[in-house]
C-alpha cells in the first residue's frame, strides 16, 4: 500500500496538511531543543533501523499501551464519556490507529516543518483546545499534562524485548532503546507546549 493511501485509511491522521496548526517553534529552536536531550545524528540512525523491526509488532506495542490505560480508571476515563463511564469506542478505536502511525512516523521522522507542527497538534490534541474535536468524540475534554508526560515510560519501557526480536547484538538494541527515549522525551516536550503559560515555554 502506499503512503498516501495508507494515510487516508487513518481517521483524523492530517500530518502534511493545513489542517494541521503551525508549531509556535522553530527550526532553529528545534535544533537547540535536540542539543538539550543529546539527540544527535546517530540516534537518528537507530531510529530508522528500528523501523523495519516495529513494523510488524505495532498492534502488540498498542496492546500493552493501551492495556495499561484501561488498566487505570484515571487513564481510561481519557477515553470515556464522562456521564455514563463507558468508552467511546469510536474516540478510542481513532485515537489507536493514529498512536499505531505514531511509531513509524517516530522511526522515519525527518524534523522538518510539517513534522514539527504535527507535534504541535498532537499537544493540541491532548489539551482542552482540540481534545474530542477531531473525532467528535464524547469523553473527558482534555488529558492533565502530568498524565501525558508519566505515560512517556509506559510508551518506552516495554519497547525493548519488541527492538531485541529481530537478534541484535544487546549494545545495538541499547542503542535503539536510548534513541527512542531521546525521542519521546522531545516530543512530549513539543506537545506540552499548549500547557505552559505564554512565554514560560
Amino acid at each position: 500500500m502506499d503512503e498516501v493511501k495508507e494515510k487516508q485509511k487513518i481517521p483524523g491522521y492530517d500530518y502534511g496538511t493545513d489542517k494541521v496548526a503551525k508549531s509556535p517553534i522553530t527550526l532553529e529552536e528545534w535544533e537547540e531543543l535536540k542539543k538539550s536531550a543529546l539527540f544527535s545524528e546517530e540516534d537518528v540512525v537507530y531510529l530508522r533501523m528500528s523501523e523495519e523491526i516495529l513494523a510488524n509488532q505495532v498492534d502488540d506495542l498498542l496492546k500493552v499501551w493501551r492495556g495499561v490505560i484501561f488498566d487505570h480508571p484515571h487513564l481510561r476515563a481519557y477515553d470515556e464519556d464522562p456521564k455514563t463511564h463507558k468508552v467511546d469506542t469510536e474516540y478510542a478505536g481513532a485515537v489507536a490507529k493514529r498512536f499505531g502511525r505514531w511509531v513509524t512516523d517516530t522511526a522515519r521522522a525527518k524534523y522538518d516543518q510539517a513534522w514539527l507542527n504535527y507535534q504541535y497538534e498532537i499537544g493540541l490534541r491532548h489539551h482542552r483546545t482540540k481534545k474530542n474535536k477531531t473525532d467528535h468524540g464524547h469523553t473527558l475534554g482534555h488529558i492533565r499534562a502530568r498524565d501525558l508526560l508519566a505515560f512517556c515510560s509506559t510508551i518506552v519501557v516495554p519497547m525493548r524485548p519488541f527492538l531485541a526480536k529481530r537478534g541484535h547484538p544487546p549494545d545495538i538494541v541499547n542503542r535503539m532503546y536510548d534513541a527512542w527515549w531521546k525521542s519521546v522525551i522531545l516530543q512530549a516536550t513539543l506537545w506540552v507546549q499548549p500547557y505552559i503559560r505564554e512565554g514560560d515555554f
